[in-house]
């Protein structure tokens, strides 16, 4: 499928700038004039105030290799995910539009990021000791931290997917667990489990935890580094840690890794890929049957629930059940940590399949759980933890973890009801105006803030930690992907982007929406959404593809305008925009009917 070659794409191109479509695509022209919407002004002028701010960025904090000038460590704290996470969302942010020097400065991090800490290595931690990275994937972490390193590299599907790199390591990413790598045996077929919580290019480790293997090695603290969870001192650093040890056997966040071979599936179109993520994810639909509704936090090594915690479908580290006490804070600490990362291996076989099923297994556990409420003082409480005398963490709000993403996913009323109200929420049900403006204007101002506290950040490469760099970077996509995608911010964990619409520049054969244009998706229901295109420049045309879904995993129907509809039956079509012009479409979908693909729409 990627045998496409470069002459083929310049032949589309041909084919684009002389007929302003490639061959048998829909096309529609936009020749009515527009003042230009305060909205669309906002939006260019975020786009390109990144390219600016992320070359400040980037020569403050990286070296000509693309090397992060910190202190390489090790550990849950500040370790080789929280080094890449520097950049986080600078992929998608090209993928919007911004300049391709975007592209450009963060492929740099990333090749340079995986030569320095597979040349960093540890001391005392025992599995890292010949390099933090092997065959350029993190040795053995949990799937909170795993995920966390893998954000960028997996924004590349929508920025740079034709990377040959990309596609060598996308295969070899996937293959460690899918136990296609002799040393990485992290899959068990016969009881369909990842068989650690610890996971990654060296296999699974298959003993009890211990802080060290979480903290990292020894380093002195105070008055030296300003660690983010508070610790004044090394010793308090591994007693953070003390109690995560039960990590052997499977547990739900290590679904993580089901966004790997979906990265796969995109790339290649190869069915094992796909065959592999039912399979893991069917296999924890089951269990979260077998278990009343509610997904256990431990599978044992021999794929019995509780199997690795004492026969507690609840215990194990971040499980139901997992209260701990936190050194620099007073009292204990809930730290069940499931959600992101088991939700998405559900939303990923919900993407490649489009069956409601994989949502419903979320959708009754959020049931379930809150069936559990009790009154206190005449207030309804719901629990959030489940331990050895059952629901406890009472709290005022329903559990509603992943009921946002469930509705997304589905559309249906019933799942909007479980759901919080947000302000895009309230402006795409057409209750908030004012939105995309107060938005857009938001965003520039924290771009600014951050430039000005770059400035102000009083770290040296040796007094800085690979996380310290984190609150500066300056790339804000959140109000962008909402107003110009009608999608929602996929945070980290490597997951894919879910939105209604993309867009692609034909005449410059790149992702994101050409110079001088921009998009607002007003409103969105079940199987539409009312998109606004604009061309700022007044005096040459611009021509967009516009692609429903964030891999085409979407079918457009048509494309109403005021004066016609016309019928799509694709997964794009294309929009010449006149100078100066612009104007409102409703565009008719039927959504998760395509298999995702990461290819561009003229290679498809």
């Amino acid at each position: 499928m990627l045998g496409r070659t470069r002459l083929i794409c310049a032949l589309c191109l041909v084919l684009l700038t002389t007929s302003g479509r490639a061959a048998g695509e829909t096309s529609i022209v936009l020749d009515k004039p527009v003042l230009p919407p305060n909205w669309a002004l906002l939006e260019r002028a975020l786009l390109e105030a990144h390219e600016p701010a992320c070359k400040k960025y980037f020569a403050k904090y990286f070296d000509e290799r693309g090397y992060l000038l910190c202190v390489e460590r090790w550990g849950g704290d500040d370790g080789p995910d929280d080094a890449i996470e520097t950049v986080n969302w600078w992929p998608i942010l090209h993928a919007l539009g911004a300049s391709d020097s975007v592209l450009h400065m963060y492929k740099k991090v990333w090749e340079g990021h995986l030569r320095q800490y597979t040349e960093a290595k540890t001391t005392d931690v025992p599995f890292a000791r010949d390099g933090m990275y092997y065959k350029e994937f993190p040795v053995m972490m949990d799937w909170v931290h795993n995920g966390e390193g893998i954000t960028v590299f997996s924004a590349q599907s929508l920025s740079d997917p034709y990377d040959l790199l990309f596609e060598q390591r996308v295969r070899r990413f996937a293959g460690f667990y899918m136990n296609e790598d002799p040393q990485a045996a992290n899959y068990d077929p016969k009881h369909k489990i990842i068989r650690s919580m610890f996971n990654g290019s060296r296999g699974p480790l298959l003993r009890k935890a211990t802080g060290l293997d979480w903290a990292g090695d020894p380093i002195e603290v105070k008055g030296r580094f300003k660690l983010a969870h508070g610790e004044e001192s090394y010793e308090q650093m591994v007693a953070h840690f003390k109690d995560y040890n039960d990590i052997v056997g499977d547990h739900p966040q290590n679904m993580g890794a089901t966004n790997l071979a979906l990265n796969a599936y995109m790339l290649t179109g190869e069915k094992k890929y796909s065959d592999w993520l039912f399979e893991y994810v069917d296999a924890w639909a089951e269990r979260t049957r077998e278990n009343g509704g509610i997904i256990p936090t431990n599978v044992g090594l021999d794929g019995t629930i509780g199997g690795g915690a004492d026969g507690k479908w609840y215990g194990g580290v971040y499980g139901w059940g997992f209260t701990v006490e936190v050194p620099q804070v007073p009292g204990e600490f809930d730290n069940r940590n499931i959600h992101s990362r088991g939700l998405s291996g559900f939303g990923n076989a919900y993407l490649l399949s489009g069956d409601d099923r994989y949502l419903d297994v979320w959708r009754q556990m959020i049931i379930k759980v809150n069936q559990n409420s009790k009154l206190v003082n005449g207030q309804t409480m719901y629990p959030k933890m489940y331990g050895d005398d059952g629901w406890y963490g009472y709290q005022a709000q329903p559990y509603h973890h992943g009921a946002f993403e469930i509705w997304y996913w589905s559309q249906k009323p019933e799942d909007r009801t479980r759901v919080q109200t947000t302000e895009w929420l309230s402006y795409i049900e057409g209750n908030n105006p004012d939105y995309p403006e107060t938005a857009l204007r938001a965003e520039i101002s924290t771009l600014q803030q951050k430039a000005r506290a770059m400035d102000r950040d009083p770290t040296t490469p040796d007094t800085r930690l690979a996380d310290d760099p984190i609150p500066f970077n300056p790339a804000r996509v959140r109000a962008l992907i909402e107003l110009m995608l009608g999608g929602y911010f996929p945070w980290v964990g490597g997951k894919p982007l879910h939105c209604r619409v993309r867009y692609f520049d034909p005449v410059n054969q790149r992702p994101g929406i050409p110079k001088d244009v921009a998009a607002l998706v007003e409103t969105m229901d079940a199987n539409s959404i009312t998109l606004q295109l604009v061309n700022l420049h007044q005096s040459e045309a611009r021509t967009v593809v516009v692609q429903t879904g964030g891999y085409a995993e979407h079918q457009c129907i048509g494309v109403r305008l005021p004066a016609r509809d016309v019928l799509v039956g694709e997964s794009h079509f294309t929009v010449r925009l006149a100078p100066g012009c612009g104007g409102r479409m409703r565009v008719r979908m039927k959504r998760y009917v395509n298999q995702p693909t990461m290819l561009f729409p003229w290679d498809r």
